[in-house]
């Protein structure tokens, strides 16, 4: 098996995810968001590339079926139902509720991955879940691509020491397990964090710039580590909850 990490400013090209199993990381904060979502009820979660497909997309759907949900610039978007907080999506709203979606950087690393064996978006939330799934995966024999969503086309810390986690645990107990550099670039990154992911709050610039601009409270939630016990699988265009259940942290 071989492992290889985008650390975020790598342009995605089909040759990195055709035939792999695919894991997209973005911690802050669609990843973490979309788990909270979907662990509150809602039905899947379509992402979208563009403000104007999200629009477009929900014509199709009965306006009580479907939530528009996203964010630019770190705010919700001009008449969206939700923003890109966790915290706004509640059972009470989001329960048996369709999400079409659009975010900055995490729903453009998604829409990029179509060709992949299998593919999960994750997040500390949904760390050691993400590892057992793609463990499950990788069974029956395949390679593994983690692509860092990255800030504005930019690596972001929090992605990375995430990375860095999800290659530790996957590659466990493999005897040949080769690491691309840039696996080997996130193990080394998130070695300071083993311990705890809590001080990436003051460390990651992201976190710093959503702290800043009133969104500490998603990046306290974005930091809690295996928060839920079922991976984010992207298939069909949709992102559900995987069949493959961890205990949660």
């Amino acid at each position: 098996m071989r492992i290889d990490v985008l650390l975020g400013e790598a342009h995605i090209v089909p040759a990195d995810v055709a035939d792999r199993v695919v894991v997209v990381i973005d911690v802050l904060r669609a990843a973490t968001t979309v788990a909270a979502a979907l662990h509150a009820g809602a039905r899947a979660v379509i992402p979208f590339d563009t403000v104007e497909e999200t629009a477009l997309r929900a014509r199709g759907f009965a306006r009580g079926e479907v939530l528009l949900a996203g964010e630019r610039r770190m705010v919700r978007i001009d008449g969206f139902d939700l923003g890109n907080s966790a915290a706004e999506f509640t059972p009470d709203t989001v329960a048996g509720r369709t999400i079409l979606y659009t975010t900055t950087n995490g729903t453009m690393a998604l829409v990029a991955t179509h060709g992949a064996r299998a593919c999960f978006l994750a997040a500390f939330v949904t760390a050691a879940a993400t590892v057992a799934a793609v463990r499950t995966a990788v069974a029956v024999g395949a390679d593994v691509t983690i692509i860092c969503a990255g800030h504005e086309r930019r690596v972001a810390l929090e992605d990375v020491v995430c990375a860095g986690r999800l290659v530790r645990g996957i590659a466990a107990g493999h005897d040949e397990v080769v690491r691309g550099d840039g696996a080997r670039v996130a193990e080394l990154v998130e070695r300071p964090f083993q311990g705890g992911v809590g001080s990436v709050r003051s460390e990651a610039g992201h976190a710093t710039s959503l702290a800043a601009a009133g969104f500490a409270h998603d990046v306290e939630h974005a930091l809690r580590l295996d928060q839920y016990d079922r991976a984010v699988r992207y298939r069909d265009r949709q992102l559900q909850l995987d069949a493959v259940t961890t205990a949660a942290g």
